[in-house]
């Protein structure tokens, strides 16, 4: 027996190392006794490596020297923390495969590793997946033992399917978007890991799958093709309901503070159209027109859930349902909407669930829309910040870092030109995310893994992009209010209230007279006789220029 073991994380990867601090005992153990108290020993420390010690020799124990070697998945997480004993033997339709033994996956998810080395580790399955997988093998454990899964099995499935749900056993999830494009592999890795762990807590060998099959048990009454659209739905709504929409309304109730702010000040600005001088509008409506922007994109992407929150599982292969029962689907979204406490219910056409998705792609084309008024805003507030004294300068940025490594004293407004590259990507994503949506030949689209990474990937970089604005720009943000007066009385569009008195065209040569000349607007109308200085000031007024007149007769 070990009597203590140190765990510590691998200067870089995810792999344990583990340090060795005492011996094995000599003498040797008892098949059962050795059953017995490594059942004890395993509700005690990382299950990691329980398998692992499992195996191991007692002269590979007393080795002082770990002497590293390469390994698919060393080669892939930057790590050489293992020894060549640390192996057991994992069998597929194919054959033998060695597999880690600390690891809890199985020979499909090895074979993966090494058939697609493509830009591993970086582009690992997201982790909202990983976690949907939890969710959805635990509630078909649960729905299973009603149609005769053993209830011991069941259970350890559960166990194991709610660590993963927890993202406890993250790092025994390696494999890359870039797979089938059905998400087998990745629907294998999760059967693999849950089947070794369950039997690990059942005390039975890893690798042997016994008592508990990745297939005949953790993959009851499913396939691939169902349980990964399943799984994107999951993540999806998830992702959209805890991430993107908070983040949505914190920005817009913190510009919200600025629209009263600069409404109590009655700050009067100059109106801008094709980049050119324009009427006169408050900084509080300016300001209310990206909140609008906000509410209508929170509108979007909150109706575009309802058709997220409709599950494939129960189509099987093609959608027929075969090798399940009736009642089944229904049942799976039900314990899916207990587990999350969401409403999930089950695709009234299965055909369509696994085939197409339409809905993911419309639920990307709001964070495409909702990224298009992102970046309109963030561009304005840019603008309207350029300076400081030979831009527009009507707002003053929070000043968060250097900007320059070569200019003294240079602020640039960094989290303006952050928030619009994360637009950028979304609108990236939601091109690949269309081609990957049309991609669906017959019974089964094959871009499922592409299509809800990038879902994900622009959720995530649209929250923390959103919330990283809020915190670092908008919460500090100031007008310039003399600037800004000074720019609104230098406006020769002020002309414009000049139309009903004294017409549009003679109105134009006053604002061209006052240009050409370098004058004021009113020296011009005087120098024109457009109208008396008495009229004039009472009707240029920048404070009545900002929304519609009365009308009288």
């Amino acid at each position: 027996m070990l009597s203590k073991m140190i765990y510590r994380r691998a200067q870089r990867g995810p792999l344990l190392k583990l340090t060795l601090t005492s011996k094995l005992k000599s003498s040797s153990l008892s098949t059962s006794a050795h059953s017995k108290s490594w059942a004890t020993v395993t509700s005690q420390r990382c299950p990691a490596t329980v398998q692992q010690h499992r195996s191991a020799t007692k002269s590979q124990m007393h080795s002082k020297k770990i002497t590293p070697c390469p390994s698919i998945y060393s080669s892939c997480f930057h790590t050489t923390s293992c020894r060549s004993a640390e192996y057991r033997i994992e069998t597929d339709a194919f054959g033998e495969v060695k597999v880690r033994a600390d690891r809890y996956w199985g020979a499909q998810t090895e074979r993966s590793l090494g058939n697609f080395k493509i830009n591993q580790p970086q582009d690992r399955m997201p982790s909202p997946i990983i976690k949907a997988f939890g969710i959805l093998k635990g509630a078909a454990a649960t729905v299973n033992m009603r149609y005769g899964l053993d209830s011991t099995i069941g259970k350890a499935i559960q166990e194991a399917a709610k660590e993963v749900a927890d993202l406890k056993l993250i790092d025994h999830f390696p494999l890359v978007v870039w797979q089938t494009g059905s998400g087998t592999q990745s629907n294998m890795n999760a059967n693999e890991v849950i089947s070794n762990r369950a039997i690990e807590i059942l005390g039975g060998k890893m690798g042997s799958k016994k008592p508990v099959h990745p297939n005949d048990h953790v993959n009851m009454s499913a396939s691939s093709n169902d349980t990964f659209p399943t799984v994107m739905h999951i993540a999806a709504v998830l992702e959209l309901r805890n991430e993107l929409i908070p983040a949505i309304i914190s920005l817009r109730d913190s510009l919200q503070v600025k629209v009263d702010e600069f409404e109590a000040k009655k700050i009067i600005k100059i109106g801008r159209t094709h980049l050119q001088d324009a009427t006169p509008l408050t900084l509080a409506q300016e300001f209310s027109g990206y909140i609008a922007q906000l509410n209508y994109g929170l509108k979007r992407v909150e109706a575009s859930l309802p058709d997220l929150h409709l599950l494939a599982q129960g189509g099987t292969a093609v959608g027929t349902g075969i090798n399940t029962f009736k009642g089944f689907d229904e049942a799976i979204a039900t314990e899916v909407s207990k587990m999350t406490c969401i409403e999930f219910k089950t695709a009234p056409n299965k055909f369509e669930a696994l085939a197409a998705h339409d809905a993911i792609v419309e639920a990307h084309g709001t964070l495409n829309t909702l990224a298009v008024s992102l970046f309109k805003i963030a561009q304005d507030i840019r603008y309207l910040g350029s300076g400081p004294r030979c831009g527009l300068g009507e707002l003053n940025l929070p000043e968060n870092e250097p900007g320059s490594s070569i200019m003294p004293g240079k602020v640039n407004p960094t989290q303006c030109e952050a928030l619009t590259m994360v637009c950028a990507q979304v609108m990236g994503n939601h091109a690949a995310t269309s081609i990957g949506g049309m991609n669906g030949q017959f019974e089964l689209n094959v871009f499922k893994p592409l299509i809800i990474r990038n879902l994900l990937h622009s959720v995530r970089i649209l929250a923390d992009g959103m919330r990283s604005f809020e915190r670092n720009l908008v919460v500090g943000l100031k007008a310039n209010e003399e600037k800004i007066a000074s720019i609104l009385r230098e406006s020769l569009m002020l002309v414009t209230c000049l139309n009903p008195k004294i017409g549009y065209d003679m109105a134009s040569k006053v604002a061209k007279n006052a240009h050409k000349k370098g004058i004021t607007l009113k020296d011009s109308a005087m120098e024109l006789n457009a109208l008396s200085e008495e009229d004039f000031d009472k009707l240029v007024r920048p404070e009545l220029m900002v929304g519609p007149s009365e009308y009288r007769k």
